[in-house]
């Protein structure tokens, strides 16, 4: 049987559905948590809500939105992606806080280079964002590209920044093209 819980987040909340095989679902919201119990509910209508489900993971999800974590330890069930999915996403897993790849690189690292359109949909069907960490794989040229949760590229570009430990509402730093002066 499958249950849910919610946890407040800056500027929202994180809801997330379990099976008995792991966390298979989460989902990010800028709604209150009374707001994301009722959405998750109609999302997931054969899922029960149980306000104590996997503690643990609630803390985890509370220490990286502070700042103080920066891998999750979970067990996941991810039985409902296809085994292309379940490869770009074991590499993007990969990917190290505060840091990004791009769509290419991932396409490259799972030998398939003329597939970053392929792992741009795969990632765009993560169905457990945060955990794998999918906001940190950009397009070639640096763009954000798209990113699942419900405040799109603003929450990405919001999570980029925290784990490069730039204060939120700065733009971000962009690598420069061309020349070194000097």
């Amino acid at each position: 049987m499958a249950k849910y819980a919610v946890v407040e987040i800056p500027g929202g909340s994180a809801g997330f559905v379990a099976t008995d095989k792991g966390v298979s679902n989460v989902v990010l919201t800028g709604r209150g948590p009374s707001q994301a119990r009722q959405r998750l509910a109609e999302e997931f209508p054969h899922a029960e809500y149980d306000p104590g489900l996997l503690d643990s993971f609630q803390r985890q999800l509370r220490a990286y939105f502070a700042g103080r974590l920066k891998r999750f330890r979970v067990k996941l069930d991810l039985s409902s992606l296809t085994a292309f999915q379940r490869q770009v996403l074991d590499r993007c897993a990969r990917i190290g806080y505060g840091r990004t790849k791009t769509y290419g690189q991932l396409a490259r690292e799972i030998g398939r280079p003329n597939a970053a359109r392929a792992v741009g949909g795969a990632l765009g069907r993560n169905p457990v964002p945060l955990v794998i960490p999918c906001h940190r794989v950009v397009a070639g040229d640096g763009r954000l590209g798209g990113f699942s949760a419900e405040q799109g590229v603003s929450l990405k570009r919001r999570l980029l920044d925290m784990e490069a430990g730039r204060p939120a509402n700065r733009p971000p730093l962009r690598r420069c093209r061309g020349r070194a002066a000097g």
